[in-house]
C-alpha cells in the first residue's frame, strides 16, 4: 500500500516505565504515526468520509498515551495500533514510533523509541 497519511511528532505527557518514579511524574512522549490506507476515492470527492480524520486520531492517540500506566513504551506503542485498528476500518495499516525522550537513565543520550508496524489481512 503506497498511500498514507503521516502524523509527526505529536506530544503527550504521560506516566510509562518500569519504575515507581518514571510512573509517579509525568515524562514527555513524542509519537510519529502512519496511516495505510487507499486515499484514491478521498482525493476523487475531497470528501472526510472517504478518509480518516486525523485531528481525531491525534486526540485517539492523545487518550491513549496520557492514560493507564504502562511498564514498557512497546505495550503503549501496540495499544495505540489495536485501538486505531479496531476503530478506523478504512485502515489497511498503521505504523506507530513512540519516543521517550528524557527517560531516567544515567547515561546521556538522545531517547528511547519502539517502532510497531501493524496491517490489517485483507
Amino acid at each position: 500500500m503506497a498511500d498514507k497519511i503521516i502524523l509527526k511528532g505529536l506530544e503527550i505527557m504521560g506516566r510509562h516505565g518500569c519504575s515507581e518514579e518514571e510512573r509517579s511524574q509525568e515524562q514527555l512522549f513524542i509519537v510519529d504515526t502512519e496511516l495505510y490506507l487507499d486515499l484514491e476515492r478521498a482525493s476523487k470527492t475531497d470528501d472526510l468520509g472517504d478518509s480518516i480524520d486525523y485531528a481525531q486520531v491525534l486526540t485517539d492517540i492523545k487518550k491513549i498515551v496520557g492514560g493507564t500506566s504502562r511498564n514498557l513504551i512497546e505495550t503503549v506503542a501496540q495499544d495505540i495500533c489495536d485501538f486505531l485498528m479496531r476503530k478506523y476500518l478504512l485502515l489497511d495499516g498503521v505504523k506507530i514510533i513512540l519516543r521517550k525522550p528524557e527517560p531516567p537513565v544515567a547515561e546521556k543520550f538522545a531517547g528511547a523509541a519502539v517502532e510497531i508496524e501493524r496491517t490489517r489481512a485483507r
